[in-house]
């Protein structure tokens, strides 16, 4: 099988294409052969060395696709079910074995480069808004990167809950599909403060969280933002790793700072089925619309990597196969 591999850390070049034996599921494992892969930053992130992977890998870790083979004692799949899930590496490739604990099946309405592109920043929103911080009617938030595929998503989500919605983007294109997808005030934060125009916007306030997907560029103005005991939500790091911070700087407002990551909202399988009923329902249904910004051949991986890092791409960025 075509598959990426990377055997050493660093830019983008270091992934090369390479043809690997298709792999065997092994006790509790099922076969699928890959539609379409779900490129995020965390792959950049592994890629880079930023996060530690035993080399040589196949990067991604998350797809869809059909199920072709089933490893032992597999029960509530069957050969030819179309199927998506997250979590489990190596999904820049033609075919890959996932533990059946981690599939979903996809709903009928949904096609595979829709569910690629959902799941994980879909789950990824749904755990922010309803549980990181439970936003509820009335509050105004912030959401960084608000035209990436999180924030694009995160923002709807946001609005069926009733807040009112602020969002940071880079350029007037991407202002316009923040817009589209529901935000009420969009921040060119590359020519305005959104930290001035937060506290316009909340009468110097405040806001009760801040979600931020960047990182570096943007931690210390979100702190800002934060009205007392509020919470900034720091799930991503798309610019660079915060810098180190004295805990006792949370004392001006007795503010909240969290590192939420999806797995552990996931943990048990009650709640993926859960938090994914509600995100393939609300799409199956047209509550939630899904932005797949770009979509690369597998060969074609390490410039996706590139037009991600630099900010080039809005919504969700897929490798189809």
């Amino acid at each position: 099988m075509r598959a990426i591999q990377i055997k050493t850390t660093g830019g983008p070049e270091v992934m090369e294409v390479v043809e690997l034996p298709t792999p065997k599921p092994g006790a509790g494992q099922v076969l699928v052969k890959i539609e379409a892969s779900g490129v995020n930053f965390i792959d950049t992130y592994l890629r880079e060395g930023r996060y530690p992977a035993e080399l040589p890998f196949i990067p991604g870790q998350e797809a869809a696709g059909i199920v072709v083979e089933l490893g032992g004692g597999v029960s509530g799949f069957a050969v030819g079910d179309r199927v998506a899930w997250n979590g489990t590496r190596g999904t820049y490739a033609e075919f890959a074995c996932a533990p059946a604990d981690d599939l979903l099946k996809i709903p009928d309405g949904i096609s595979f480069l829709q569910a690629a592109a959902v799941l994980l920043q879909g789950l990824t929103a749904h755990y922010l808004s309803h549980d990181t911080y439970a936003i509820r009617a009335d509050d105004t938030v912030l959401i960084h990167a608000g035209a990436g595929g999180v924030g694009l998503l995160l923002t709807q989500m946001a609005k069926r809950l009733g807040a009112r919605v602020l969002t940071t983007v880079s350029t007037e294109q991407k202002a316009e599909l923040s817009r589209a997808a529901g935000a009420d005030k969009v921040v060119l934060y590359t020519t305005e403060s959104f930290v001035d125009e937060v506290k316009r916007q909340t009468d110097g306030d405040g806001l009760p969280v801040v979600y931020d997907s960047v990182g570096k560029t943007t931690f210390e103005d979100s702190l800002k933002c934060l009205r007392p005991r509020g919470l900034l939500a720091l799930y991503g790091a798309s610019s660079g790793a915060v810098p180190a911070m004295d805990p006792i700087r949370l004392m001006a407002g007795s503010l909240y700072l969290t590192r939420p990551t999806l797995k552990d909202y996931v943990r048990r399988r009650s709640d993926l089925e859960r938090r994914a009923a509600d995100v393939f329902g609300w799409v199956v249904g047209g509550e939630l619309h899904v932005r797949i910004g770009a979509t690369y051949r597998l060969e074609d991986a390490a410039q996706a990597h590139r037009d991600l890092a630099g900010r080039k791409t809005t919504g969700k960025v897929l490798l189809t196969l």
